[in-house]
């Protein structure tokens, strides 16, 4: 299982990769347009304007796994003083309440989510993909541009918020066994001091 433990920079970086991609082919294809080329009547005929959507739901993508990997690293932003003055085993029994409350209320967003999801159109999706009857069912919305279903941009929600229930309890379980909570250093640069220690070298 040592995949998850890097799960949501793997997902993190394919979807930025993709929108900077998008994004710089939409930015050429502007300039390029406007240049006499012979290439320019080609270009026009392209049909472009997929890409603002398609960089905004990747970007949707991005906050939904990147919320996950907020609580498995310990940087969201949180206000603890008066948790940090309490004495240290009242302090750990709020800490281990407000865990547990972000992994309830982020289960019930996945579930909900995925509930969602599945009336949205994965419901029709899953039973044409396997031949079943679909009598009384909905195909469900497209998006405007791309014209994909609506279902596979709302994805996004059940699966990002179930990871972040997953992230929730496995940082409670930590705290729990250890005591200790994930904490990020904003001065760490990754990389850093294996630069600097060759460097000396």
């Amino acid at each position: 299982m040592k995949w998850l433990d890097h799960l949501e920079e793997g997902i993190i970086t394919v979807l930025m990769a993709l929108a900077t991609l998008i994004t710089f082919f939409a930015v050429v294809h502007r300039y390029m347009v406007g240049m006499h080329t012979p290439l320019q009547d080609w270009l026009l005929s392209l049909d472009v304007s997929w890409t603002q959507e398609a960089t905004i739901y990747l970007f949707v993508w991005m906050a939904k796994f990147g919320a996950a990997y907020g609580v498995r690293t310990g940087i969201h932003v949180g206000v603890d003083v008066f948790i940090n003055r309490m004495p240290e085993r009242r302090k750990a029994k709020f800490v281990l309440f407000g865990l547990l409350a972000g992994a309830l209320f982020t289960g019930l967003i996945g579930t909900l989510g995925g509930h969602f999801v599945w009336e949205n159109g994965l419901h029709y999706a899953s039973f044409h993909a396997l031949g079943l009857n679909m009598d009384g069912l909905i195909e469900g919305p497209t998006t405007p541009d791309l014209e994909w279903p609506t279902w596979i941009i709302y994805a996004a929600i059940p699966l990002g918020s179930s990871l972040m229930c997953f992230r929730f309890l496995q940082v409670a379980w930590t705290f729990v066994r250890t005591g200790e909570l994930p904490h990020h250093d904003y001065g760490h640069v990754d990389g850093l001091e294996e630069e600097t220690a060759g460097a000396k070298a």
